[in-house]
């Protein structure tokens, strides 16, 4: 066992305990994993969603040999491509049928890749992205979501000229939700108990939904809207009409069950639309994959690279992005809030990543469990994310430790990442977007190799 694991890639945590830390993975991952068909619109379901990130999980683990203890959640490098398949489609069910082939395209982008690494090693991966590279863009992941993380704490309120939230009405009232949730979490993972460090989160959430929900009843019965943080309506929902089977058992909007009904609208020419927008964007998530798993190999103090190998994660990601997205819609990712969640809880049980993706499928079912997620605040996970993100953030910097940056080859090609990647050099080219990761990625690849170049 790693020395910094309560509980290692193996280890089988109680049944008691393994349905607590089951759900402290889902709060991770799942304000991510609703929110990329949110985006997308069209009808799609965040319960289908969250029911494709379960069984692509299982797909990667079966692939990975249950050996790499991470979750798969909705892709959002993927979203402008979902986004060109509605654009392109003649009805809504092709551009249904249009998620599911472009998932496809992007599956067997991962695995020709797998291929050639099963026959030709993960060498030139290492070679490629050495740690100089690889530190700084798992960094980068961190840090290009504290913005997300800042606007959930301040629940997306007003700024000013000069880019300041306005502290004014709801806003006080977030900050002090974010902030319980913030520092219970911070106090249960440093001085908690053995069990308490393993569901900060949890606790975390809880004290905070309470104290919104407190501000909220005073809210009401004040009659300020300034204190109704939390939005009962997703409840609401669920006994318009009459207290009925929907009420607490729902089955998802399957991505499939529209997508066949739109095969006699699908032609050629939507095909390469299709291709177009999927294909290349896989490429680019490949980058993100690596840095993904050299981050958590750094965190279980194995290398996945290696066992199970490359090729098997790929081939994981890759097939559990076609599943999640025939249940779904969304092309499935390794989430960094998963990997966040190991490291700050020190839990790395593949069981209990296994135990998380039975918990998304069930509750996928469940109407009341699936409302009370979405009335959870923004400001409450945006108090969470501060602490994931920036693990993540940490876990970057701690590989550049390690990094001789005394030689301007390793200095330039980790400067040139981080300011880019902060900078936000996201590019366009035609229907497919590059993110600000995947651009300082290639172009901290492109420093490092020519630098090394004309070392002697």
């Amino acid at each position: 066992m790693a020395k910094n694991l309560v509980y290692d890639v193996h280890d089988k945590p109680r049944f008691n305990q393994l349905i607590v830390f089951a759900i402290q993975q889902l709060l991770a991952i799942m304000a991510a994993t609703i929110a990329v068909p949110a985006i997308v619109g069209n009808g799609m379901s965040a319960s289908a969603a969250l029911f494709g990130a379960g069984i692509g999980t299982f797909v990667y683990q079966l692939f990975t040999k249950f050996r790499s203890p991470v979750f798969l959640g909705s892709s959002f490098a993927f979203i402008g491509s979902m986004s060109a398949a509605f654009a392109g489609a003649v009805s809504l069910s092709a551009g249904y049928l249009g998620l599911i082939v472009g998932a496809l395209f992007a599956g067997l982008v991962y695995t020709v890749i797998a291929l050639v690494v099963k026959f030709v090693g993960v060498g030139w991966i290492n070679k490629l992205m050495p740690t100089a590279v690889i530190g700084p863009t798992v960094a980068l992941i961190g840090l290009s979501l504290a913005s997300a993380a800042v606007n959930d704490v301040f629940s997306y309120g007003p700024k000013d000229g000069n880019g300041a939230f306005i502290m004014t009405g709801n806003i006080w009232v977030s900050l002090i939700c974010a902030l319980v949730t913030l520092f219970v979490v911070v106090l249960c993972s440093t001085y908690g108990s053995k069990m308490t460090r393993l569901i900060p989160f949890i606790i975390g959430v809880l004290a905070g939904y309470a104290v919104a929900l407190i501000f909220t009843v005073i809210g009401y019965a004040a009659k300020v809207d300034a204190l109704k943080i939390i939005d009962f309506a997703p409840f609401a929902a669920l006994v318009e009409g009459g207290v009925g089977l929907k009420t607490f058992f729902a089955v998802p909007g399957f991505t499939f069950l529209e997508a066949l009904k739109g095969v006699k609208d699908f032609d050629v020419n939507y095909l390469l639309t299709v291709f177009v927008a999927y294909v290349p964007v896989a490429f680019v998530v490949f980058a993100e994959h690596i840095a993904d798993h050299k981050n958590l190999s750094s965190i279980i103090d194995k290398d996945l690279l290696e066992d199970p190998g490359l090729h098997r994660t790929l081939l994981g990601d890759g097939i559990g992005s076609i599943a999640g997205a025939i249940f779904g819609g969304c092309p499935n990712t390794t989430y960094g809030e998963s990997v966040g969640c190991v490291a700050i809880t020190r839990n790395a049980s593949v069981t209990t990543i296994s135990a998380t993706a039975t918990l998304a499928i069930l509750i996928s079912f469940l109407s009341p469990f699936v409302a009370f997620l979405d009335s959870i605040p923004g400001c409450v996970m945006g108090g969470v994310c501060i602490t994931l993100y920036g693990f993540i953030a940490v876990s970057g910097l701690k590989m550049i430790q390690k990094v001789n940056l005394e030689d301007n080859a390793n200095l330039f090609t980790v400067s040139v990442i981080l300011i880019s990647g902060i900078g936000g050099m996201a590019i366009s080219i035609g229907k497919v977007t590059v993110t600000a990761i995947a651009c300082a990625l290639i172009l901290g690849i492109v420093t490092n190799i020519v630098l090394n170049k004309f070392k002697k």
